[in-house]
């Protein structure tokens, strides 16, 4: 495999995981909410909840920044 299409392949998984992080985040806010509403939940439920907010909040900051940082991904999405 040349280093192009190394290359390729790793801009388009960035790619596809910034897309499943997004769709990951308005799930993780809809139980967010759930939890928050709830009478009977336990601190430790709520740590775990801030916990996952922020490793997504890495997580998607890391993407986000390949993908604004890669001219691969920039040309990538200009022709999409």
């Amino acid at each position: 495999m040349s280093e192009q299409t190394a290359k390729a392949m790793a801009c388009s998984e960035y790619q596809r995981l910034l897309e499943e992080s997004l769709s990951a985040r308005e799930i993780l806010n809809g139980h967010r909410a759930e939890i928050y509403r709830s009478p009977s939940v336990e601190d430790a439920t709520v740590g775990e909840v801030l916990r996952s907010q922020v490793k997504y909040a890495q997580a998607y900051a890391l993407l986000r920044n390949h993908v604004s940082d890669c001219l691969r991904c920039q040309l990538d999405a200009s022709i999409a």
